[in-house]
This record gives C-alpha cells, structure tokens and sequence, in this order.
C-alpha cells in the first residue's frame, strides 16, 4: 500500500470552492454517522465543526487502496486512514472473496501485534468473518506475526490476518492477509479481494455479531515452539551469550521461550525496549535499521560483552544482528546475515532451494551454484519468495529470513535468531567469530558489499518524479562504470512479472531502484562486487567496494535528482 500523494492545488481549489466545500463536508458527515469507534468520531467531529476543509480533503481524496502489502497507513478518522470503518470494509471484502473461493465455512486465523488499535482491529476482524458465515479464531494476545503465519497452516484454516504496521512510525497500523498455504496474498487475490472491498456500500451492511469467534489458548503458540527443534541441528553447540532487544514489541517472550527451550544462555535484555509500547520511546522509528535505534543494544553490550546482539523488529518477524568489530560495536547488513545463514545451511547438509529478492546480495546465488542447489530470485517480498517451489530457505536483505519454510512461509524474526545463534556458538567452540567466516566467504566467492540510498518523503510526487527523471535520462555511467544492461522492470522479464522497479547491470556492480510498498521512501540498491584471491587482500578490497559504493550513490542521487 502507498499513500496517494497530497495535492495541494487540489487542496486550495476545494477552501476557494463553496459547491466543493459542502460536499466535502458531507461526504464527512456520512462516514461519521457509521463510525463505530468513538475515538475518531470525536476527531472527525472536530475537523467538521473547525471547517477543516484541507485536512477533510488530505481524509476524504480517496481510500486507503488494498494490495499485495494489505493495508499500511496512519491511524485516524476517514477513508484514507487506518480506522475501525476501513479495517471493517476490509474484513467484508476478505470474506466475499473467501466465500466465492468456496471456503464457505473455513476458518480465519487473526493475529496482532500491540500497537494502538491492534486489539480492536482484531476485534471487528473476527465479528466480520463470524457475520459472513466463516469461522474465526484469535491468537490469545499480542504475538509475533511469525506465530499467525504459523498456525494458518497448523490449524488449516483458509486465510489469516496479520493486524500490524511491522516497523512503520508508532502514528501508523496495518493489515496483512494470508491465505491457506500460510503464505501472503498475491496479484490476483489482491484485485479481488479490494473489488470486493470497493463494493461495500455501508457498515450497515456488514454484520458483525456481538460473539461467536474463537479465541485461541497457548498451544497454537506450544506448537510454533515445538517446530522451532526443527531450526537447529541435533547435539549442536549452545554457547553463544547475547543481548537481546525487541525494540518495543511483542518479540521478547516468545523469542526467550525459544531460546529456553533450545538450551542457549538467557539473553540479556534491553529493558528499556523490553516490552510493548505503541508509543515506541526510545527510537525514532521501531526499525533495527534506522540510525539510533540500535544505541541502547550497543551499550548493553559493551556493559556486558556478549558474542552477538539479537533484535527483533516490533512484529518480530525480522531479525538484525550486531558483532564486535575492533574496539565497538556495528550492525551486520541483511546480506551479511543472508550469506552467514546460507553458509551455515550448507555446510549443515541443506537439500532444496536457496531464494531472495531482487534486491538482495546475488552473494547467494553463488554459494548456491557452490553447493549445486537450485537458486531462484524473486520480486521484492515474502509473499514471493514464499512460493518458490522446493524452497529450503529464503532470504531478504531488509533483515527478513526464512529458515523453517516448512513451518512458517513467511520471514521469522525467532527461528532466524536461533539460527545465527547456533552459527556463533559453533565458530565460538572453534575460536573464531562471524567476521571471520565472512572473511572466509569474501575469499571464497568475493567480496560482496552491499549498501543503500533511501530517501524518505512527505510528498509521494518526490517519488514519481525521481523515477520518472531516470526513466526519461537514464544514466550511462555510474562511478565511472558503465552501465552494460539498463533494464526497466514495469515490462516485466523472462523471469519476472511486472514491477515499479528499475535495473542496471555495470562490469562489476549492480544498482537497483523502486519505490518502498509500505512506506513512503524511493529505495535505491546498490552491489559490487571485488576479487579477494587471500585473506590479506581483503582491506583492500573494503577500501576498493566503499570508495566504489559511495561513488554510485552520489552519482546516482544526482541522477535522480534527490
């Protein structure tokens, strides 16, 4: 979902209009009448009497538009926001669509996360399925988005839903939909699923009983546990100590039972994002990638000196990793993550196909070609690279893992954590680290290094611009490459179907561009490659890759005109 970008013409021709006004305000008073939640019929009430007419327009210019991603926006009252109204119109036009999928009767897992609302978009989630003939079941509380994906399948139900805005601003919630095979939505449901949505004429419409769903007890959550063993491999070391941070969210209880239940040291935690807070406090944004959110991690660590900092983003179905680097502390990139997985796969005997999006390291596709396994890049995603057939295991660089495909088709923030933590204790007994065995890959497959150019904006048109300008001026040269291959991704490929996306192949390096699907940032990914014939080759290399990665971005951005 993307937010439709402001127009302020639009905005001033409707304060000048009168005829514009009137309806405008109408058409407010009309959502207000059916607004079941008194929160926001108090806020839109407001914006009415004040006369608001630029903030009923930014409300009341369109609708929040459901997709691949489900629903992503800001809480508030109105048609373009996250509210009660819109989550209940969703909940409708899921459950026309289930029933003339013929799932009449079929169960509807709901799970969701603890930020503000969560708890009621469940709710009326499963008052809406209960209405529509179908049978719903709750997650008992707040739960990783892991445990949902995980017992659509365990429970055979016919669909899932995710309520939750994964690592969005604390001021935004979302929708996530699952099917039955455990794996998110995909195009054509997305179209049939908002046709259905866009029929809904009235709440009025929908009914939603007072009672009649289920909610679920522990064992759904016992059994996600249980199909953790399947993660690591029998009489493997368990030594690595950790710190742990769940950045707010709803990771932390899970993820210690996990590692009870696995045998590694307790971690320890960063109390003061220990626990769930839709406020989200300490950090700007609730992503273990943005600058500062990692700080108290860091420090936790250097007080206690672990081999390895965990952090879940606060849906807990990512994973970021921090190492000892020298004298501090630095965060591990997706791809370095991805590629130590991998390894360890590997060397672990793993059968079955290694994925990844398109905008992750191709790192993988070489220990793949190493290990002579089949390797398949996909768009950018999970619901994508859940269905890539034989898969053993999958990978995102935005720090989404998927290493129990058999158990949740989706990323999981805990069995990746368990992962990368066997992975360390392993090189501990061996007396040596993560970096090291980095260095091992650079050497074997060279060095790849990867970074980003992300630019986040209030105006969507910043976006469209900025693509635009490359699609009619593409580039020729990047830092002094030349681009060999120049591929517009909305044509699609042999391999591919269509996306907003743009791709350049240079001799060595690889750049990739495209609009966030779930915020509002232009994402530009950048890759290159260096030769390391030996281990005392490598700073060279780093110092070669950074110095050739900070030239792309720069040129790139100007490109762009960012």
């Amino acid at each position: 979902m993307r937010r439709p970008a402001p127009n302020p013409d639009a905005d001033e021709q409707e304060r000048l209009d009168p005829d514009v006004q009137d309806e405008l305000i109408a058409r407010a008073r009309t959502w207000l009448a059916e607004d079941p939640d008194a929160e926001t019929r108090e806020e839109l009430a407001g914006l009415i009497d004040a006369g608001d007419t630029a903030e009923l327009a930014a409300r009341f210019s369109g609708t929040l538009q459901f997709g691949t991603a489900g629903l992503r926006g800001e809480l508030g009252a109105g048609p373009m926001r996250m509210n009660r109204s819109v989550v209940i119109r969703a909940a409708a036009g899921l459950a026309a669509y289930l029933n003339k999928q013929g799932s009449a009767g079929g169960l509807v897992v709901i799970g969701y996360d603890a930020r503000h609302k969560s708890a009621d978009f469940a709710r009326d989630t499963a008052a809406v399925m209960t209405g529509a003939g179908l049978r719903a079941a709750v997650l008992p509380r707040p739960l990783p988005t892991p445990v949902l994906a995980f017992a659509i399948r365990h429970l055979g139900a016919v669909a899932g839903v995710e309520v939750t805005a994964s690592h969005n601003p604390p001021r935004d919630n979302g929708y996530k939909v699952y099917l039955g095979d455990g794996s998110q939505i995909v195009p054509p449901a997305d179209a049939e699923i908002a046709a259905e949505i866009d029929a809904v004429r009235s709440l009025a419409d929908v009914p939603r009983p007072d009672g009649g769903w289920e909610t679920l007890d522990d064992s759904v959550l016992g059994a996600y546990l249980a199909r953790t063993d399947a993660v690591l491999a029998d009489g493997s070391p368990r030594t690595a100590r950790t710190v742990y941070t769940a950045m707010h969210g709803v990771g932390k209880d899970t993820l210690l039972a996990a590692f009870a239940r696995a045998g590694f040291p307790e971690p320890v935690l960063v109390a003061e994002q220990a626990e769930p807070d839709p406020e989200f406090p300490t950090v700007a944004f609730p992503n273990p990638e943005e600058p500062g959110a990692m700080d108290l991690a860091f420090a936790k660590a250097r007080e206690t000196d672990p081999d390895l900092i965990v952090a879940n983003d606060p849906d807990a179905d990512r994973c970021a990793v921090a190492v000892k680097d020298g004298a501090d502390w630095r965060m591990l990139r997706g791809d370095e993550v991805g590629a130590l997985l991998a390894t360890h796969l590997v060397r672990r005997g793993a059968q079955g196909t290694f994925a990844e999006s398109i905008v992750s390291s191709s790192l993988l596709g070489r220990i793949a070609e190493k290990a002579g396994l089949p390797y398949e890049e996909t768009l950018t995603g999970f619901k994508w690279i859940a269905r890539v057939d034989g898969l053993r295991y999958g990978y995102e660089e935005a720090l989404g893992y998927c290493v129990d495909p058999e158990g949740v088709r989706d990323k999981d923030g805990i069995t990746a954590a368990l992962l990368i933590t066997e992975l360390a204790s392993q090189l501990k007994e061996e007396g040596r680290t993560l970096l090291d065995l980095l260095d091992d890959i650079a050497v074997e497959h060279g060095l790849h290094a990867t970074d980003q150019l992300s630019v986040r904006v209030e105006d969507l048109s910043v976006i469209a611009r900025a693509m635009e300008q490359l699609r009619e001026q593409p580039p020729t040269t990047l830092a002094g490459l030349a681009i060999t291959k120049a591929e517009d991704l909305t044509r699609g490929t042999d391999r591919l179907p269509p996306t907003d996306g743009l791709r350049y192949t240079l001799d060595g390096a690889r750049v990739i561009v495209r609009p966030s699907g779930t915020e509002p940032k232009l994402k530009c990914y950048l890759e290159v490659v260096v030769p390391v014939a030996t281990h005392a080759d490598l700073p060279e290399a780093h110092a070669t890759a950074a110095d050739l990665l900070a030239k792309i971005k720069q040129d790139l951005s100007a490109a762009a005109g960012i």
